[in-house]
This record gives structure tokens, sequence and C-alpha cells, in this order.
């Protein structure tokens, strides 16, 4: 378990760097890129996205908030509920993520040279995997030293 969580750690901070890297000549972060990308196809609610990406509320709420400051996003009204409004992208959020297109393709096209098409292709199966076997699990038990016993 150690060995896959620092390689998944070593490989969290990889993706983070190229993602910066690919995101900066468009006038964006990573994190504003998760958080733009998580609302392309239809619009969100905050608590939504944060359950999609697996972060907290609040960090993406934050970072929606200054989307929005920016006039990448906008907050439009929920249907299903009137507090909770929607994240969407705005024709500005949309330019800025379609000028990542092209160097998040080459990357692609690089990581598939790399490890082969089918090798490409396991590695996703075995992340989603990973993943779906972890959201399976109950949460630990707290064994710190205030913990009830």
């Amino acid at each position: 378990m150690s060995r896959t969580a620092l390689g998944v750690f070593r490989l969290n901070g990889q993706f983070l760097s190229v993602s910066e890297e690919l995101a900066r000549p468009a006038g964006l972060t990573a994190a504003w890129w998760q958080v733009i990308g998580a609302v392309l196809r239809e619009p969100l609610p905050v608590a939504g996205i944060a359950r999609d990406m697996g972060i907290t509320r609040q960090s993406v709420q934050r970072i929606a908030d200054l989307l929005a400051a920016k006039g990448l996003a906008e907050y439009v009204p929920n249907p299903a509920h009137r507090r909770a409004k929607l994240l969407r992208p705005t024709e500005a959020g949309r330019a800025a993520v379609a000028r990542i297109g092209p160097g998040h393709a080459s990357l692609a096209t690089r990581l598939a040279e790399a490890l082969g098409e089918d090798g490409f292709a396991e590695t996703v199966r075995v992340l989603e995997r990973l993943s779906a076997a972890l959201d399976t699990l109950p949460p630990p038990p707290d064994t710190s030293p205030d913990a009830p016993a």
C-alpha cells in the first residue's frame, strides 16, 4: 500500500507540474483548468464539482469565485436548488481551455508513444479500478490517542 500511495503522490505532483505548464499560456492555473473542465459539458453546483474531483467544497468555492471574478465562469440559477447556484464557463473560459488543447493533445500523443496504445489504455483502466475500489472502502478507523474506544 505504501509503495502504491507514494507512486500516486509522485504521479499527482508530476501531473500538477505538467498541468501548470500547459495552463499558463492560456492564463489559467492547473486548479482553474480543473474546475472549468468539470463544467464544460454541463453546469454543476460547487458541491458536485468537489465530489467529482475528490476535493473539498471550500477549495472549489474559492476557485469558482476567482473564475467568476475574472470572467472565466459564471453562476446561474439552479432549478433543483434555489441556494446552490450552478457554475458554468463563459465564452472566455471556454476559449482559455481551448488554447490548452494543442499542448494537451501533444502530451497525450507522447505518452501514448512512450507507453504504447495498449499500455496507455491499461494504465487508465488500472487507475480507474484503484479509484473505484477506494470509493467502496469505509473510512479508516480513528487511531488517534483521543479517539473513543
